[in-house]
C-alpha cells in the first residue's frame, strides 16, 4: 500500500513538473538568446547525430516488410495490401517507437547523467543563487529540442522506411517509381500522419521530462550519477511502450 502511495504521488510530481516546464517555455521564447545555444547543440545531438543509425533501420525494416509480406501476399492475390501493410508498420507504428528507442538509448541518459553532474557539482545551486531559474534554463530547452528531434527523426524513418521497400520492390519485382509511390501516397491517409506525429510528441515528452526530473532527483554523491541514467532509460521504455499501446488502441477504436 505504502510503495502505491509512493508511485501515486511521483505521477503527480511528474505531471507538476510538466506543466511547470510547459509555463517555462514562455519565459525561454522571451529570453531565447540566453539558451538558443542549448536547444541548438540538442537539436544536433539528438537530431542530426542519429541519422545514420536511423536511416539503416528505416532501409531494414522497410526492406524486410516487402521481402517477407511480398511473397506472401503475391501468393493469395492481395499484393494491394502491402501498400496498407507498409505505412501500418512504419508510418504508424513502427517508426514513432524504434526513433523513440533510439533517442532514449542515446539522449536519456546523456541528459540524466549531465543534470545529475549539475547537481553533484553545485552548478544548479548557483544558477539559483544568481536569480535563473534552472526549469526554464535546464529542462525547457531540452525538452524542446528531445521533442522537436523525435517528431523530425520520425518523419526521417518514415520515408526512408518507404524509399527502402521501394528498393527491395524494383530489385526483385520490377515496380515502375510511379506505381508505387502512387500507390504508397492513395493508401497513405492524414489520420495515419497525425496519429505518427502525436506518438512522436508523446514520447519526446516522456523521453524529456523523466530524463531531466531523474537527473535532478540525485542527492549529493557522485555515485548516482549513473544511477540517475539507468532510471532514466528504464523507465522511458516502460512509458513509451505504455503510451504507445494505448494511442494504437484510442486510434483503431475511434478512427478506423
Amino acid at each position: 500500500m505504502q510503495n502505491f502511495v509512493l508511485h501515486f504521488k511521483r505521477i503527480f510530481y511528474n505531471l507538476g513538473f510538466f506543466a511547470r516546464t510547459l509555463k517555462g517555455i514562455i519565459s525561454f521564447i522571451r529570453n531565447y538568446k540566453a539558451t538558443y545555444k542549448i536547444l541548438v547543440m540538442q537539436i544536433l545531438f539528438t537530431f542530426v547525430y542519429a541519422l545514420g543509425i536511423t536511416t539503416l533501420l528505416a532501409l531494414a525494416i522497410g526492406a524486410a516488410v516487402n521481402v517477407i509480406g511480398g511473397p506472401f501476399l503475391t501468393g493469395i492475390n492481395q499484393s494491394q495490401l502491402m501498400y496498407s501493410l507498409l505505412i501500418i508498420i512504419i508510418t504508424r507504428e513502427f517508426g514513432p517507437l524504434l526513433t523513440a528507442f533510439i533517442v532514449i538509448a542515446r539522449s536519456a541518459t546523456a541528459i540524466a547523467t549531465e543534470i545529475a553532474g549539475m547537481v553533484v557539482s553545485h552548478e544548479v545551486e548557483a544558477y539559483i543563487s544568481v536569480g535563473v531559474d534552472p526549469i526554464e534554463h535546464i529542462a525547457v530547452p531540452r525538452f524542446l529540442g528531445v521533442t522537436i528531434s523525435l517528431v523530425l527523426l520520425n518523419l526521417y524513418f518514415s520515408i526512408f522506411g518507404l524509399a527502402g521497400s521501394y528498393l527491395i520492390a524494383q530489385f526483385f519485382y520490377s515496380t515502375p517509381m510511379d506505381y508505387y509511390f502512387n500507390s504508397i501516397l492513395s493508401h497513405l491517409h492524414i489520420r495515419d500522419v497525425l496519429l505518427s506525429i502525436i506518438k512522436s510528441i508523446a514520447f519526446g515528452t516522456i523521453i524529456s521530462i523523466g530524463a531531466v526530473i531523474n537527473g535532478f532527483s540525485v542527492e549529493r554523491a557522485s555515485t548516482e550519477v549513473p544511477v540517475a541514467g539507468l532510471k532514466a532509460v528504464s523507465s522511458s521504455f516502460a512509458y513509451c511502450i505504455i503510451v504507445n499501446v494505448l494511442l494504437s488502441v484510442l486510434f483503431y477504436i475511434i478512427l478506423v
